[in-house]
């Protein structure tokens, strides 16, 4: 029997693709593990393996197809075995996964790449019924519901067409407006008094935003990544939802740059070089297990709070930004926490890293001061309930012993979620991420 090769949700978060590349092809014998597929998803491009044997035999999304669903059929398999020239591949598009009459589960685990996922998405004809009053839905044919555009159900209502009557001439006979265009009015069918004074009034429609003018001045477009996407859907989400409080405070870099120096100097055998970042993250984690309230996530009805920092680190990507996660950062080595980031910022520029390794996280740390940014106010990555900005280190008139003197001075900026962390705590924090960074062997007991 010929299998469906579906769509995979390769994580958690994802509800559709692009098939980047094809790595296989039609008549290819492929066995379990083999790689099939480059699909870029919400955060980074994957490669999808096969989970059963056998052999392809028909290709039905071509690479480079963007928005495909979770849950379409993307190609037929011959079990091992099967005549392949038995099998039927006329359509030349994606089939549905499941016919319209079976029902759709609301989600897809996460886990699941393999031939057997279940698709996610309802089909097109499902989604316009749903939250539909019963009253509203056209008159079955033949024991089958008619098949209308959302805006050719509207103007029929308007019109008093009977959708019964009409020949749709839209893709598998759906009725579209032009269809409505030319039908003649009839009666509609009347309500039930009950149900017609039940009736709640139609809210006033809502226009929908217009896309900006493009102005005449000579430009180019390029078309937006499935990253970038995500990015601005999630920090928008972030912005109208959280409400932020910004904390900064100045901290004194150089009895840390002094310990570094000696590190780097005793690594250097292991090949192992710390950065600034890295002992800022072990600061950060450190600092969380301190001030527990603010290593939390709020939830409608909960607040949770952990007790492991897992810091999230913003990456820049030719795509966008992306957040791997240094797991246990608060118990880890500054050398695993170097080495761990080394490896995990050139997979995240290279679109290579699996779905764990950046989704979670407790907190996140965005560092621009190599760019010479010296403070900055960084959006909070939900479900996080904080993140911290950190600047440039530069040297600054500061008062030392009691002198104004010149030190090597960072401004470091805490954005918190307020519906779970308060003031007081959020400044507790800062308190001790400075502490930690002034005197560095404290990070280290």
């Amino acid at each position: 029997m010929s299998i469906e090769i579906k769509m995979p949700a390769l994580s958690p978060t994802m509800e559709e693709g692009t098939l980047a590349k094809w790595l296989v092809k039609e008549g290819d014998v492929v066995k379990s593990g083999d790689l099939m597929a480059e699909i870029e998803t919400d955060k980074a491009t994957m490669e999808f393996e096969a989970v059963d044997e056998g052999t392809i035999v028909k290709v039905l999304v071509a690479e480079g197809t963007d928005n495909v669903k979770v849950g379409t059929v993307i190609a037929i398999l011959a079990e091992e075995g099967e005549d392949a020239s038995s099998i039927s591949t006329n359509s030349e598009t994606p089939v549905p996964a499941a016919k319209e009459s079976e029902p759709k589960p609301d989600a897809t685990d996460p886990n699941d790449t393999g031939s057997e996922s279940k698709p996610v998405e309802r089909t097109e004809e499902q989604a316009e019924d749903h939250g539909r009053p019963a009253d509203a839905a056209p008159a079955p044919i033949s024991g089958e519901r008619v098949k209308a555009s959302p805006l050719a159900r509207r103007l029929a209502a308007d019109k008093g067409v009977d959708l019964g009557g009409v020949t749709g001439s839209g893709p598998n006979g759906r009725i579209v407006k032009a269809d409505i265009d030319g039908a003649k009015a009839g009666a509609a069918p009347a309500k039930p008094a009950a149900a017609a004074a039940a009736e709640p009034a139609a809210p006033a429609p809502v226009a929908a935003a217009k896309p900006a003018a493009i102005p005449d001045v000579p430009h180019e477009a390029t078309k937006l990544s499935n990253v970038r996407k995500t990015i601005a859907r999630r920090l928008t989400e972030s912005k109208q939802t959280v409400p932020h409080i910004y904390l900064t405070v100045d901290v004194r870099l150089d009895a840390l740059l002094k310990l570094r120096g000696e590190l780097n100097a005793s690594l250097e055998s292991r090949g192992v070089k710390l950065s600034v970042n890295d002992l800022l993250i072990k600061a950060q984690a450190v600092a969380l297990m301190q001030v527990p309230s603010c290593n939390v996530m709020f939830t409608p009805d909960q607040l949770i709070t952990f007790s492991r920092a897992d810091i999230s680190v913003a990456v820049s990507t030719p795509s966008g930004l992306i957040t791997p996660i240094i797991v246990g950062a608060d118990t880890a080595s500054l050398s695993s926490i170097a080495t761990q980031m080394k490896d995990l910022a050139g997979r995240a520029r290279e679109g290579k890293l699996k779905p764990e390794e950046y989704q979670g996280g407790t907190a996140s740390i965005s560092n621009m001061g190599m760019f010479g940014i010296t403070q900055f106010d960084a959006v909070i990555n939900p479900p996080q309930g904080m993140i911290l900005a950190v600047g440039a280190g530069e040297k600054r008139p500061y008062v030392i012993d009691g002198e104004l003197g010149i030190a090597t001075v960072m401004s470091a900026t805490g954005s918190f979620d307020h519906r779970a962390i308060d003031g007081a705590d959020g400044a507790q924090f800062m308190k001790a991420f400075k502490a930690l960074v002034e005197k560095p062997l404290g990070m280290l007991a």
